[in-house]
């Protein structure tokens, strides 16, 4: 069993399973290298389910923030399905969290701050992917670049069809390995205005 298996129970669980999340968080960014990285799970309309990486972008103030563009699968998905989940997972520790909860756009105003901040080079992909659209090759992407580029010499305004989506968590779970499978997890769940955590079998 490896020593940085730390036994979790519900009675070492923060009542507030954001404060609990920012915790572990903050301790596996010592651990990896992209400690930003979660999985997203968006479905359909016809409940059709698709995951891939995004960067963590903000948790706090009761929500969960990445960024995108709308017109791409996630997007189209969060348009007639706003639902998700999230899964945050730090190996070296033996974690895992599972975050699930309803999702709309963020204010624009937080999208604006955020792609400004953003380094010239992801600003104009911004511009120059249509995201999830076919393409014919990588030099077609290039040249829209560098099209995005000539367009804006100057400072690049946010795409009206990219910004942020905001998750409000309705349930969480967290999961420490342990030897023999016998895993310890913890949920919480939504409980008027409190939360309720309780431990699950393995």
């Amino acid at each position: 069993m490896s020593p940085n298996w730390v036994p979790f129970d519900v009675a070492d669980a923060d009542p507030d399973p954001l404060a609990q999340f920012a915790t572990w968080f903050a301790e596996g960014a010592a651990h990896l290298f992209e400690p930003s990285a979660v999985a997203l799970a968006t479905a359909d309309e016809q409940g059709q389910p698709s995951v891939r990486m995004v960067l963590l972008r903000h948790h706090g103030d009761g929500t969960f923030g990445w960024y995108t563009n709308y017109d791409g699968a996630k997007g189209h998905d969060l348009a007639v399905n706003p639902t998700a989940a999230l899964l945050w997972y730090c190996e070296p520790l033996g974690r895992q969290i599972r975050v699930e909860g309803e999702v709309r756009v963020a204010p624009a105003a937080q999208s604006d701050a955020y792609f400004a901040a953003r380094p010239r080079g992801h600003q104009l992909g911004a511009h120059a992917s249509a995201q999830s659209q076919p393409i014919a090759s990588r030099d077609e992407l290039a040249a829209r670049v560098a099209a995005a580029d000539a367009r804006f010499p100057g400072e690049v305004p946010r795409p009206a069809n990219w910004g942020g989506y905001l998750l409000t968590p309705t349930q969480f779970e967290f999961w420490q390995h342990r030897s023999d499978r016998l895993h310890d997890r913890v949920v919480y769940q939504r409980d008027g205005d409190a939360w309720r955590r309780e431990r699950w079998m393995p």
